[in-house]
C-alpha cells in the first residue's frame, strides 16, 4: 500500500529546520531544457528518492529556457554525499553533464517571509 501524501516527507522552508538544502542551478541550451527536466525527474523517481536521507526535490525551469533549478532537501550532508557516490546516481549525473553545466550550492534557510493576510485573497481561494 502506497503511503498518502500526508505521510510522505515534503519540502520544509523554515529557519531552523533540521534539513540540508541543495540548490542546484543548471545552465542548458533552450532546446535541451525539457530533456534535462525529464532526465532529472526520472533520476529522482527511479533512484534518488529511494536513497536514505532524501526528503524532497523540486524542479523549476526558467521561462527563457536556459536554466533549470533543483531545490532539494536532505536529512544531512552525509546522506547527500553518500547518494552522490552511488554508481547509479553517477550515471544519471553524467547524462545531465552531457547537456548542461551546473552549480550546486549547499544552504540552510535563514529567513522566510509571506504576504500579509488579505481578506480579498482568502475569498478567491
Amino acid at each position: 500500500m502506497e503511503p498518502s501524501a500526508e505521510t510522505l516527507a515534503s519540502s520544509t522552508i523554515r529557519p531552523g529546520a533540521s534539513v540540508l538544502t541543495l540548490v542546484n542551478v543548471f545552465t542548458v541550451a533552450p532546446e535541451n531544457q525539457a530533456r534535462l527536466v525529464e532526465g532529472l525527474a526520472r533520476a529522482t523517481e527511479e533512484v534518488i528518492r529511494q536513497q536514505p536521507g532524501f526528503i524532497s526535490a523540486n524542479f523549476h525551469r526558467s521561462l527563457d529556457g536556459t536554466r533549470v533549478v533543483n531545490y532539494a532537501q536532505w536529512e544531512s550532508r552525509e546522506a547527500l554525499e553518500t547518494m552522490l557516490g552511488r554508481p547509479e546516481v553517477q550515471a544519471h549525473l553524467q547524462e545531465a553533464q552531457a547537456i548542461a553545466t551546473f552549480q550546486p550550492i549547499i544552504c540552510e534557510v535563514v529567513s522566510v517571509h509571506h504576504a500579509q493576510y488579505r481578506p480579498d485573497r482568502a475569498a478567491a481561494s
